[in-house]
């Protein structure tokens, strides 16, 4: 039988049923310690379905913003 979590967001009482490494700001937040992959590397968070909707879509929104993007960047990847 495994225990159920609370929802890592402030104020929300539900169960928090989905794993994320995003915090409730929408940030990545270090563990502090020495890690060799990236789910040692970042605190884990749980949220209820909205929460993690929430989180995912202002994400989203921030990526796909056109802020400071010109179109003579490369993508990461082609490094």
């Amino acid at each position: 039988m495994t225990e159920k979590t609370q929802c890592d967001y402030p104020g929300c009482d539900d169960e928090g049923e989905t794993v994320s490494r995003l915090s409730p700001e929408g940030f990545l937040v270090a563990t502090g310690k020495k890690a060799y992959s990236f789910r040692e590397a970042y605190r884990r968070f749980h949220y209820c379905m909205k929460h993690h909707d929430d989180l995912m879509s202002g994400i989203w929104s921030r990526y796909r913003k056109p802020d400071d993007k010109e179109d003579g960047h490369v993508a990461p990847t082609a490094i």
